[in-house]
């Protein structure tokens, strides 16, 4: 059967939030939140999988996809701001109980809200989505991490090549055993909406602050441990990002972390989306209530 998929959009403080929708109104929901640098796209073969039996929602970030882009000097383009704006979108769809999927900056995005509400967070399914020192790649984050300390133009020149088609391309590739599985549609895809104006000034405002997550990182543990909010992590074994020993951190304050390392990269749905959807199908109906 074939589940349709509604392409929505709601105003959250004046701002167009664009999101994707399929399954039953009724159903338990699932809040799927990407990550850079792609939007509601990198679900697209994901929401059907699992539309017969949850209500699945996944929004555009602001600055992404079909969400409002607000430059960088009407709107402030923080991690804070925009778990915030989430926030506010899923009171506005009345979305009591939700569990989460996150994906690269959708993980900080979505455990700020669990911060804020942990009792609306039925369970977390993180994609390469990181939580812990740990996970952070060496190679790949030098260049934030000196952009982070200082912003100069010296330190923006080598995060600005994230921003390009080749950057861009690197991330959905880097990893795969067989790049021919990927669609260039993807990246194609991610690098058209990089391209629009604004947009670059846009992604280093926002991945200039990415040091207030690791701020908050203790209390994103101190969260897990005092939840015990079930946790799945299907995981990209060879992204050089988030690399798989943050993946394997999380049983460090949830032992019952069920944990799955998949032989590819960053955007593992490009390529084990089947897989993936299969996990989560097993993992949420042993661990979540559908009441």
């Amino acid at each position: 059967m074939t589940h349709q998929v509604h392409h929505r959009t709601v105003t959250v403080r004046g701002l167009a939030v664009s999101y994707r929708e399929a399954g039953p109104a009724d159903a338990p929901v699932l809040l799927l939140l990407h990550g850079f640098p792609s939007s509601s796209h990198m679900f697209r073969e994901l929401i059907p999988l699992l539309a017969d039996r949850y209500r699945v929602i996944a929004p555009d970030h602001i600055g992404f996809g079909r969400s409002a882009t607000p430059g960088v000097t009407e709107f402030p383009y923080t991690f804070a701001e925009l778990a915030a704006v989430t926030g506010e979108f899923t009171e506005l769809l009345g979305l009591a109980r939700y569990a989460l999927y996150v994906q690269d900056y959708g993980a900080p995005i979505g455990l700020r809200l669990a911060l804020a509400h942990p009792e609306r967070v039925t369970a977390i399914v993180t994609q390469n989505g990181n939580a812990y020192e740990e996970g952070l790649g060496a190679e790949a984050w030098a260049p934030v991490l000196a952009l982070i300390e200082k912003r100069t133009p010296e330190t923006e020149a080598p995060v600005r090549e994230i921003y390009t088609l080749d950057g861009v391309k690197w991330q959905y590739l880097h990893g795969v055993s067989d790049p021919t599985l990927v669609s260039p549609d993807a990246y194609e895809h991610d690098a058209a909406g990089l391209a629009r104006p604004g947009l670059p000034e846009i992604q280093l405002a926002l991945i200039s602050d990415y040091g207030s997550n690791f701020a908050l990182y203790p209390a994103f543990h101190a969260y897990f441990r005092e939840s015990g909010v079930p946790l799945l992590a299907v995981w990209g074994a060879h992204d050089e990002i988030f690399v798989p020993e943050g993946a394997l951190a999380f049983r460090r304050d949830l032992p019952e972390a069920e944990i799955h390392l998949l032989p590819t990269g960053h955007f593992a749905l490009e390529t084990h989306v089947d897989q993936i959807a299969a996990l989560m199908r097993d993992f949420l109906g042993r661990r979540v209530a559908t009441t």
